[in-house]
């Protein structure tokens, strides 16, 4: 994550106290507590290459010791630990929880979105999203950018071809937790529609002003059933299905307006 959106998404959050931490195969969640309320948040999970004799995470076991914020700014290009930064997202969406209740979010998934602005449209998913195959039946023309390509999919090396081509965008957020969002946004035709999606997505206005038009995370509502869920290896639909809320969120701009 750039720095200075780094820096603009600590300074809109409020302190908490640490409830728990879970760390699972696919995704981090972190309970705060916050006048007195709980919030979750989540974010995928990344390992990065670590032996099995090298420590993952620092202070593993006492991390509920810790204040929210700290945890918190382990979301920024310095930390050097996928897993760590993982569990930075994880705490700064639950701090971002608490305000996000109170905002206006549409309940409408990222797949509604880009099936409905799609039609006819040139379209870049930045991730293999789990509507992928349905979505290609919606949309004028799909390419898929992938890290670890499925078939169909072509490899994230191709961007720099593929993005300057597409009327729709759509990047996961975990280009926020492995440091790449910055240069694929660099990549996009300043008139394209682009949206930033998946669980990972801090759910701030900050991000529209980092060229993003269209913001769709999750509020967790089912706290004690997600932690289980995440505890348990859950992937994202199965998180879903435990008590997470799809929520959208436009842009004030002309790009972005017609989408709703």
């Amino acid at each position: 994550m750039p720095s200075d959106l780094s820096e603009a998404l600590l300074a809109s959050i409020p302190d908490g106290k640490v409830l728990d931490v879970r760390i699972g195969l696919s995704w981090t969640a972190v309970v705060v507590e916050i006048a007195g309320a709980r919030r979750c948040g989540l974010a995928a999970t990344l390992r990065g290459e670590r032996g099995h004799g090298s420590p993952t995470m620092p202070d593993a076991g006492h991390l509920v010791e810790r204040s929210a914020r700290e945890l918190a700014i382990w979301a920024s290009p310095d930390t050097g630990n996928l897993t760590q930064t993982s569990v930075g997202f994880a705490t700064l969406n639950a701090l971002l929880a608490a305000a996000a209740a109170d905002q206006q979010w549409t309940d409408l998934n990222a797949a509604e979105v880009i099936a409905e602005r799609g039609v006819g449209k040139r379209v870049a998913l930045v991730g293999h999203f789990p509507f992928v195959e349905q979505l290609r039946e919606q949309v004028g023309a799909l390419w898929v950018l992938e890290l670890q390509p499925q078939p169909g999919d072509l490899p994230a090396s191709a961007a720099a071809e593929i993005l300057p081509q597409a009327d729709i965008i759509a990047v996961t957020a975990t280009t926020l937790i492995n440091g790449t969002f910055a240069g694929l946004m660099a990549l996009a035709n300043p008139v394209a529609l682009t949206m930033l999606l998946g669980p990972s997505t801090p759910l701030s206005p900050v991000l529209f002003d980092h060229g993003v038009d269209i913001l769709s995370g999750a509020l967790v509502q089912d706290i004690d059933a997600t932690l289980r869920a995440v505890s348990q290896g859950a992937g994202f639909r199965q998180i879903h299905r435990a008590g997470v809320r799809l929520v959208s969120r436009w842009a004030e701009t002309g790009k972005s307006a017609g989408a709703r």
